[in-house]
């Protein structure tokens, strides 16, 4: 993030923390709508919300169309009915589809709905394509004239059809079977006499994909050729919409992310994104959801340990019984410690970390932790008092993971995050650091407290 995008985000966030309403309005208006974009992006998504009802009509809709899919599909959700159906009547067909991946079915139905006939019948065939085909990305709006047209006539024609198109730059020149045979360009066009036939003027040779050729072929395709559009043809060479450069570079900023991804030890970006903004933003039952479960299997095997250690208790002292549990202390906190760290080093390459504001971040995952902690020391006392019958024992075990398990989301948090600003390699780093200050403090935590309750 650039330091004058950093400076643009602090005054926005002041505006709306001090409800400075009118002048965040004429703020977020004189701002470039892919500046705004980027900003809107980063905010939590609260906020975004509020940013989005003060811009002027236009505006938000020409600033919708940049923002990224994912962010697009939770403002969506945040919107009112109304102001959903407008943006989502703003789009053209092919961001629609993209819009619709992800949204509950009871939303995209309702959406679907609002569309007109015309419009409803060109998203529909887009969602017919498989994701990751040149149908899927395409656009079904481009300019069409079959060969017989006279230049004058496509020309006094073009000026309304170049209303309704996303694209003007070439026209596909085609038979009364809508096969394509040619393409001419604008400037062609413009120069032609104008009482030449369009199928005497073109240019036969086209360069065209098939629907189901893969999306990231076509994306470098148009790369290496230097065209802003390649036409989209069927099995028959009927001409069924085009892809343009700007889907183009979509495709090869999500297929370079991938690869960035794969480098690091992640899988899946539009997965990843999803998960991280998810593990970042979201509700604590949605964390729940995510995080608990491997939380829980990390809690079976330590009583598991602990159990094969107390084979050895007839052998043993009275210490004995609380070194069963040392496993169960040591791999809670080493796993959250690894949850933590993990989740800020995938937020950071998302860019959902803002150093700004990361105090309030790293407030937001201890309070996670401590709620992950108060549910496993509870969930581990009632074992220990099943398994021991010693009620000093079970509270001892149950407040012992609660403060380890807190302590590990913040240092799992924090430590990374030094390491980053520091300009050291987090991802290699954190881990060492983490489980030398998880174990020394959790293994003090555990004995002070067998010692204040048991003796």
């Amino acid at each position: 993030m650039s330091k004058e995008l950093v400076k643009i985000l602090k005054n926005i966030r002041g505006l709306i923390d001090n409800n400075d309403t009118e002048t965040l309005k004429k703020t977020i208006n004189t701002l470039e709508p892919y500046v705004l974009s980027d900003v809107i992006e980063v905010l939590e998504p609260e906020t975004q919300v509020v940013v989005f009802r003060l811009l002027e009509k236009d505006k938000a809709l020409t600033v919708f169309e940049y923002i990224e899919v994912e962010v697009q599909q939770d403002l969506l959700q945040n919107f009112t009915d109304e102001r959903a159906i407008e943006f989502f009547n703003g789009l053209e067909p092919d961001d629609r589809v993209k819009l619709m991946d992800e949204l509950p079915a009871k939303v995209t139905d309702k959406l679907m709905q609002s569309l007109s006939k015309n419009e409803k019948e060109l998203t529909s065939m887009l969602l017919g394509f498989n994701p990751g085909t040149a149908g899927y990305i395409m656009t079904p709006r481009y300019v069409r004239f079959k060969k017989g047209t006279l230049v004058k006539n496509a020309m006094k024609d073009l000026k309304e059809i170049g209303k309704k198109h996303e694209t003007l730059y070439n026209l596909y020149i085609t038979d009364e079977s809508r096969i394509l045979e040619g393409v001419l360009s604008l400037k062609e066009l413009i120069t032609a006499d104008e009482d030449a036939k369009l199928g005497d003027v073109m240019t036969t040779d086209v360069t065209k994909v098939k629907s189901t050729d893969k999306d990231e072929d076509v994306a470098k395709l148009l790369q290496d050729s230097d065209l802003v559009t390649v036409p989209v043809v069927d099995m028959e060479n009927r001409i069924i919409g085009v892809v343009t450069i700007d889907d183009a570079v979509d495709v090869l900023e999500d297929e370079a992310r991938d690869q960035a991804l794969n480098k690091a030890g992640f899988a899946g970006a539009s997965i990843e994104t999803n998960r991280s903004k998810l593990l970042t933003q979201g509700t604590l039952p949605q964390v729940w959801r995510i995080r608990v479960p491997y939380l829980m299997l990390a809690l079976v095997g330590g009583l598991i340990a602990g159990g094969a250690i107390s084979q050895f208790e007839a052998q043993l002292e009275q210490i004995a019984a609380l070194a069963f549990f040392i496993p169960v202390i040591m791999d809670m906190g080493g796993n959250v410690g690894t949850q933590s760290s993990t989740i800020f080093t995938r937020a950071l390459i998302f860019g959902h970390i803002d150093f700004t504001r990361f105090m309030k971040q790293w407030f937001r995952e201890i309070t996670i932790g401590l709620s992950m902690g108060l549910l496993s020391g509870f969930i581990a006392g009632i074992i220990v008092y099943v398994w021991q019958g010693m009620i000093e024992l079970s509270v001892v075990i149950g407040i012992a993971l609660t403060f380890t398990i807190t302590i590990a989301s913040a240092i799992g948090f924090l430590v990374p995050a030094i390491l980053s600003k520091l300009g050291f390699d987090q991802a290699a780093g954190s881990d060492p650091f983490i489980t030398t200050i998880k174990d020394i403090t959790g293994l003090l935590i555990y004995f002070f407290l067998a010692t204040a309750i048991l003796f």
